[in-house]
């Protein structure tokens, strides 16, 4: 046995003990809130010292993973052991949309919900069988790097600096965006105020350590976030069925779902509360055809309502008049958009999709059109989940190639418990809402429903809207961040449980902030200032121009996410696609075809991101604002891809560039094909 091997083996049982102890510890910290909790302890407190306990918690490990050699900061010195790299690639992962609106956009969704865990979790299958070895094997520092070492010369290398750039920082946004959110719901803060807040605990896991300090205080938020996940899941599976694993339990949830859901399809009341919805959507859809005129008369027959009330001395269509008059839009811009929103009632106008089906639409052109969006966005996220340079720099820690194989491994365990969680979580909550809370009077709703909806009527509202004191499953309104925000409460747990899904949140949006925001540094340290500018630089100045970028991004970032630029699905499906595009195609032709050349690898990523981002562009009202694109968005959408997948173009574009121009131009030389054939063969003098 090798020294190498012995020590390597020692620091491992070393962690494992560290983070058992820390584990044991974590519990006894949630336990002892728990009495304390018993003993009066008011909520708000207990917030803060959640918050505070964690970020200081994450902070000391930063601290005491401080360091400014290049490897370790860079790489994590290269020790980081294959179960320790997928706890913290798992984290890396686990961004706060995934822990808070997976199972939220499950159960909005149902079926069609699934094309993100397939996506996201077949996406470590293509980076395990093409990527992940072989980039250990090439045993640089970033992706970047790759691809200038790979296709010569620094026009690859810079291509590669801008995809990084912006899709890192696409990523990243909306990840500083759930923080501000989590820590707004968490201690009571302004939103804006909890961006900031958040951010220093992501600056504090990173600014100091590098790589080094991300990945063991990684490794802590995935233990934070899996038991947050977990617990309330577990507990709400026992309370419906007695039966304390979610995942084995909840399909016969889901037939007793199925059976409420054809319930509600023959109910009478449910379909007359689509049919209010619907007229008010087909009102303010006409109203929107000429807003100032609509304007005025709505504004002349509210008058002679009130007018005609007070003739008769009618006090109750006085008051009726009055609130309507108050209500009443002061002018063209909030009559727009009030009537905007009304219009947009026709989706609660819609009939129930049943959550177990597959690809819902009223006729056979609008079901094709759900099976192809279901496709494309496996497709977008399996791709983009493999090209994520975050992602993929994890795999550069690790001390060999065998390891960097049995790392993917572990990170799709570690991905996988939380993911095979989500589908249950989903089923367990609608079975709640469709058997606890449609068909319930409004005064005697459950106290969950009651508390959340004081807390935000953005996550949880409802409204009598045909009058019969009865809530029928139209007239909630429920927000995807709310299924796992209130499953504690909906399974009868204290507020300490709360708590720890709070916490739990709050350490996936860090820890994948703290890779986003290091990889973006990286980039701009690294790749463009070392290896393009001043090659001669030494370690120190490296690292701590590295620092100091970190520092700059995570401040602009959290200037863009405070202006909530657009929403967090939107933002966190563009990243996939625009690292999909932009790298995939020159990543995997690069390692097992030896003839792409240089010229073409940087075609086909300008191509496949430019196709990409103009799609996007053309698709988003903000985008399309922006940009002053006047024609009509529904005009734009291509064979109707939403776009939300619009990697789906730029990914085929880039591989036919990339192949097109490698055919009419020169073969790279025989030191590039060299290196392609060493990386190539991982098993081989494996680093």
């Amino acid at each position: 046995m090798s020294g190498g091997t012995r020590a390597q083996r020692a620091f491992t049982a070393q962690l494992k003990k560290v983070y058992g102890w820390y584990t044991g510890g974590f519990v006894l910290f949630v336990v002892a809130l728990a009495i304390l909790e018993q003993m009066g302890l008011p909520r708000a407190t207990m917030g803060y010292i959640f918050l505070a306990a964690t970020i200081l918690l994450y902070a000391g490990i930063g601290i005491m993973s401080r360091t400014s050699d290049a490897a370790e900061y860079y790489v994590a010195g290269r020790r980081v052991p294959a179960m320790f790299n997928g706890m913290a690639t798992g984290a890396d992962w686990m961004s706060g949309a995934s822990f808070v609106a997976m199972a939220g956009g499950l159960y909005l969704q149902g079926y069609s919900g699934l094309a993100f865990i397939m996506g996201w979790t077949g996406g470590y299958v293509l980076v395990a069988l093409f990527l992940a070895p072989y980039l250990r094997k090439f045993g640089q520092f970033t992706i970047p790097d790759f691809l200038g070492a790979r296709y010569g010369g620094n026009i690859p290398r810079f291509i590669g600096i801008v995809v990084a750039i912006l899709c890192s920082f696409t990523y990243v946004v909306a990840q500083i965006y759930s923080v501000g959110i989590i820590t707004a719901r968490f201690t009571g803060v302004d939103f804006a105020v909890g961006i900031f807040l958040g951010l220093a605990g992501i600056l504090v896991c990173s600014f100091l350590g590098g790589m080094k300090a991300v990945t063991w205080t990684q490794v802590a938020q995935y233990i934070v976030l899996i038991i947050a996940y977990l617990i309330p899941v577990v507990w709400l599976a026992v309370k419906q069925t007695g039966f304390p694993i979610p995942q084995l339990v909840y399909g016969q949830q889901l037939v007793k779902v199925t059976q409420l859901e054809e319930k509600l399809i023959a109910d009478p009341k449910e379909n007359e509360v689509r049919r209010i919805f619907a007229e008010r959507a087909k009102a303010a859809e006409e109203k929107l055809k000429d807003v100032r005129k609509a304007l005025v008369e709505g504004r002349v027959s509210l008058e002679k309502a009130f007018a005609d009330a007070k003739a008769r001395n009618d006090d109750v269509a006085l008051k009726h008049a009055e609130e309507a008059l108050a209500k009443y839009p002061l002018d063209e811009a909030a009559a727009t958009e009030a009537w905007t929103r009304e219009k947009a009632l026709s989706a609660r106008a819609a009939p129930i999709v049943r959550h177990a089906e597959a690809f819902p639409g009223k006729d056979e052109t609008a079901r094709n059109a759900s099976r192809k969006n279901f496709l494309a966005l496996i497709f977008c996220l399996m791709v983009g989940t493999a090209a994520l340079p975050h992602i993929l720099m994890r795999y550069y820690t690790t001390p060999s190639v065998r390891e960097a194989r049995s790392s993917v491994t572990w990170s799709l365990f570690f991905i996988f418990l939380l993911y095979f969680t989500a589908p249950a979580l989903a089923v367990l909550v609608k079975y709640v809402i469709y058997h606890d809370v449609v068909g319930t009077g409004f005064a005697s709703l459950p106290g969950w429903v009651q508390s959340w909806q004081k807390v935000d009527p953005g996550l949880l509202s409802l409204a009598d809207i045909n009058g019969d004191g009865i809530v029928q499953r139209a007239e909630i309104k429920i927000g995807a961040d709310i299924v796992v925000l209130a499953t504690p409460e909906i399974a009868g747990l204290p507020y300490v449980i709360s708590g720890l899904v709070a916490a739990g949140g709050l350490a996936a949006s860090l820890s994948t902030a703290d890779g986003l925001l290091l990889t973006i540094a990286n980039a701009l340290s690294h790749d463009l200032y070392y290896k393009m500018i001043d090659p001669n630089a030494p370690t120190a100045r490296r690292v701590m121009l590295s620092k100091m970028l970190l520092l700059v991004v995570a401040l602009l970032a959290a200037l863009v996410a405070a202006q909530k630029p657009a929403d967090i699905l939107f933002l966190v499906s563009a990243a996939f696609s625009l690292a999909a595009a932009g790298f995939f195609p020159a990543l995997v032709l690069g390692i097992f075809w030896k003839r792409t050349t240089g010229i073409a690898a940087s075609l086909g990523m300008i191509a496949g991101l430019g196709t990409t981002f103009y799609y996007m562009v053309l698709t988003q009202p903000w985008l399309h604002k922006a940009f002053g694109v006047s024609t009509p968005i529904a005009d734009n959408i291509w064979w109707d891809i939403q776009p939300i997948s619009a990697g789906v173009f730029g990914v085929p574009l880039g591989f036919i560039v990339i192949v097109f121009v490698t055919l009419i131009t020169r073969s790279p030389s025989q030191e590039t094909q060299d290196l392609v054939e060493n990386v190539r063969y991982p098993n081989l003098k494996a680093a």
